[in-house]
């Protein structure tokens, strides 16, 4: 259907700008760290907020209040989940992952791959991405926490002037 008619219109002109303003208020209350993609925890929130909000603003049977106070739940979780997890070494291992060592001094590191399910060529669009010509220019190339693949020049130093050494598990490829 095009058109039902002009109260739902209305509501959406009424409604979008206050939950929009709430919502903008309660980021900025709560810190950058709600809207980061540090980890799944995190993209999991904010997936969640635009939905409420989408919720709030395309739902005639959502009120407004009920809105805001989902939107005021979401942002309040993550705030104390990620107060805990700076405070906690146990609530920050159940709600982010590890960065995962995927290739070596030019090597790839193939037990890391298939664990985290990514492909050499998936690795090898990274590296030319960060303006390397080929895997063998590069000291290391990490899956980080968010998902992004971190790619680390010979130039830079190495691997170990970013990574210690000792925390490199070659089997797992975990750092």
């Amino acid at each position: 259907m095009f058109f039902e008619n002009w109260s739902g219109i209305l509501r959406i002109l009424v409604v979008g700008p206050l939950a929009y303003v709430i919502l903008v208020l309660l980021l900025r209350i709560t810190g950058k760290r709600t809207l980061a993609k540090l980890n799944a925890f995190d993209l999991v929130v904010t997936v969640a907020l635009g939905s409420t909000l989408a919720t709030v603003l395309l739902s005639k049977t959502v009120a407004l209040a009920e809105g805001i106070t989902a939107l005021v739940v979401l942002a309040g979780l993550q705030w104390i989940i990620a107060w805990l997890s700076v405070r906690s070494d146990g609530v920050a291992d159940l709600v982010r992952s590890e960065p995962t060592l995927l290739l070596r001094e030019g090597r790839f590191l193939q037990q890391a791959l298939r664990q985290q399910r990514v492909r050499e060529d998936e690795v090898r669009a990274a590296v030319r991405s960060s303006g390397y010509a080929n895997e063998t220019e590069v000291s290391a190339v990490i899956l980080e926490t968010d998902g992004s693949l971190s790619v680390i020049g010979t130039t830079s130093g190495g691997v170990g002037s970013i990574l210690h050494a000792e925390e490199i598990r070659q089997g797992s490829g975990d750092i």
